[in-house]
């Protein structure tokens, strides 16, 4: 092995930037205004792309842009331009999966190109054929099993970056080419606009037999999310994975919040250091397994790792989320001498509650508000007002960006 595993978190906005930043992302990837497959998320303007490529790189952090849908003509308006502003603030990579934006990036950039899992590589033939084209790195689709990543691994050229997800949603359709949303709501997936309709409750009828293998409405069971898969998990495989060579851990969710992806973030980062520091095993995995659960989540899966996914891999009751903690606030500033920290509130939270704050280091610690003032200065016993600035004396040393959750009551 000759470098460290690269762990590649999303960011939807400059907020998630800075939590994926804080909670140890080696790169980010992010969306501008267009040519990327999340539409509904905030995304980058110009000027907030030019800010978010220098925050990132003041702390060492790459920065790469998905571009990946897959355009008609209409959709390649003002991509030379858009191409060169990108070369311009220093971008260190575009993700594409479309042949024609990859080759006019080719041509008036000089920035790395990966091949976005969008276009579907299985194969080491594939990957070889991507890297004569100049291609730096190709995102595998998610549809490969371990053994099947060892071998492309092995088979690809010296040079050529493997990147694999590890953890988020998994798609019905195969690396996200998906008719379903354009055929039922006219928003096409693979432009950007997916209405996810593999999330949808659906009712079964057999034609010709009406009612005989799923007569839902009849007999009460109420329709069924039969396209609906787990999410992907593999924290407890990445000693495999970087043992086999992988280049890059991907983390999907442009569209979760920044709690979220500080607390995902930091899980792997935590459990890829304890790799390289020889400490890996199945407790750690365990442990930051259990952190991950913290932030809101769907049950999880293993996807196509071990085996072909099947019945135990779905979630055909709902498609509903588990909850377990709030996330209650952000500390925005820390005085060591007074040990008084400010807090924006994000959830209500009260006095004499019961949270943990955690931040970029392996542990969190776990605290008791008995104490409590606003912004005047006045003591309060609930803080209840959206993002109002909470005023807590806290003796545990805190930096800006540590984050407050409570477990919720069952």
């Amino acid at each position: 092995m000759n470098k460290k595993v690269e762990l590649l978190a999303p960011a939807g906005d400059m907020e998630r930037l800075e939590a994926a930043i804080k909670f140890g992302a080696d790169a980010v990837f992010l969306a501008g205004d267009s040519f990327g497959l999340r539409a509904n998320a905030k995304n980058f303007d110009k000027e907030e792309l030019k800010k978010a490529v220098e925050i990132a790189h003041k702390n060492n952090v790459r920065v790469h842009v998905t571009m990946n849908i897959l355009p008609h003509d209409e959709d390649m308006k003002g991509l030379v331009e858009y191409l060169e502003y990108l070369d311009s603030v220093k971008v260190d990579a575009l993700i594409i999966s479309d042949p024609g934006i990859f080759s006019l990036a080719k041509e008036h950039t000089n920035i790395d190109l990966h091949i976005s899992t969008q276009a579907s590589v299985t194969n080491s033939f594939t990957v070889k054929f991507w890297h004569d084209m100049g291609a730096k790195r190709v995102i595998l689709a998610r549809e490969l099993s371990f053994e099947e990543i060892k071998e492309v691994k092995k088979n690809a050229p010296e040079d050529m970056e493997i990147e694999c997800f590890i953890h988020g949603a998994m798609c019905i359709s195969y690396s996200g080419r998906c008719l379903l949303s354009n055929y039922m709501t006219g928003r096409d997936a693979n432009r950007g606009d997916c209405a996810q309709s593999c999330r949808w409750k659906y009712s079964i009828q057999e034609e010709t037999r009406p009612g005989e293998y799923y007569p839902i409405e009849e007999d009460g069971r109420g329709g069924t999310f039969i396209m609906n898969s787990k999410d992907l998990c593999l924290l407890d495989e990445i000693d495999k994975l970087i043992e086999i060579g992988v280049d890059s851990f991907k983390i999907e969710g442009r569209m979760k919040t920044a709690f979220y992806v500080a607390t995902v973030i930091r899980s792997y980062r935590q459990a890829i250091d304890a790799y390289y520091d020889g400490k890996f095993n199945e407790d750690v995995a365990k442990k930051y397994y259990k952190e991950i659960t913290k932030a809101s989540h769907r049950h999880f899966t293993k996807g196509f790792f071990n085996k072909k996914p099947d019945a135990n891999d779905q979630i055909y009751e709902n498609s509903s989320y588990i909850r377990n903690y709030d996330f209650i606030g952000v500390v925005l500033a820390y005085d060591k001498d007074s040990k008084i920290a400010t807090i924006e509130q994000r959830n209500r939270f009260f006095l004499g509650d019961e949270i943990e704050i955690f931040s970029n280091s392996p542990d969190f610690y776990e605290f008791k508000i008995d104490n409590m003032k606003n912004k005047k200065g006045e003591d309060i016993d609930v803080a209840n007002q959206p993002k109002e600035e909470i005023l807590i004396k806290i003796d545990y040393p805190l930096s800006k960006g540590d984050m407050l959750r409570r477990k919720i009551e069952e």
